[in-house]
C-alpha cells in the first residue's frame, strides 16, 4: 500500500494499492493523457475520468478492477490535479521498480 499527498500542504492523502497501479498499467490509463505542455490540471483529471468511464461502458466482462480504482483513487474526495500529479509520479516510480525486477 502506498500513500500519495493530495494537496500541497500535505494535510490530505490518498491510499493507493499495488492492484490500483497494476490496473493503471493494464489499461494504459496514463498513456497520451497529458498534453505537450506537461501540465497536470483539472482538465487532465476530467479527461482521465471520461476515459475510465468509456472503458467501463465498453467492457462486456467484469470491470471490477477499474471500479475499484475509481472508488479508491480517481473519484476519491481528496483527488484533485495535485493528487493526480502525485499519482503519476508514484506510478512512474513503481513502474521503474517493476522493470528492475
Amino acid at each position: 500500500m502506498y500513500t500519495i499527498q493530495a494537496n500541497p500542504s500535505g494535510t490530505r492523502s490518498i491510499e493507493v494499492s499495488k492492484e490500483n497501479l497494476e490496473t493503471i498499467e493494464r489499461y494504459g490509463l496514463f498513456r497520451h493523457l497529458i498534453d505537450s505542455n506537461g501540465i497536470v490540471d483539472e482538465t487532465v483529471l476530467d479527461k482521465l475520468k471520461l476515459n475510465i468511464r468509456s472503458l467501463i461502458a465498453a467492457q462486456e466482462e467484469n470491470s471490477k478492477d477499474l471500479l475499484d480504482l475509481c472508488i479508491d483513487v480517481i473519484y476519491h474526495n481528496n483527488m484533485k490535479a495535485f493528487g493526480l500529479q502525485q499519482l503519476i509520479k508514484l506510478y512512474l516510480t513503481w513502474l521503474s521498480e517493476e522493470d528492475e525486477k
